[in-house]
């Protein structure tokens, strides 16, 4: 027979390694380019778009203003960062869904 109380151990021990593993995704930084350096893309290890940098030149020789490349740089930021939440709540509703029934503590 499982004990209650080893069980509860166990669980909290889980959720301080779950903590601690977000906490060192959201250190670790990494970077990608497109387009030979044409654009860069920073992101933290949880999957969040940090910083976009796109090569002025890019931009101006799309007929595009060098002006324009910081504004463009923003929106591009906020769009993928909103894609990336609604990706992270689709799984935790399905996470939820397969594992409600378990009545594990946070997943209420």
């Amino acid at each position: 027979m499982i004990n209650p109380l080893k069980l509860q151990e166990m669980l909290s021990q889980a959720t301080q390694m779950q903590e601690e593993v977000q906490r060192k995704l959201g250190q670790t930084v990494v970077e990608g380019t497109a387009g030979g350096g044409a654009v860069t893309a920073t992101m933290n290890g949880r999957k969040q778009l940090i910083r976009i940098r796109i090569e002025p030149a890019a931009v101006v020789s799309l007929g595009g203003s060098a002006a324009d490349v910081e504004m463009l740089e923003d929106l591009i930021v906020a769009a993928v960062n909103e894609a990336g939440r609604k990706a992270d709540e689709a799984a935790q509703s399905s996470v939820k869904g397969i594992l409600g029934g378990l009545n594990l503590p946070g997943l209420g």
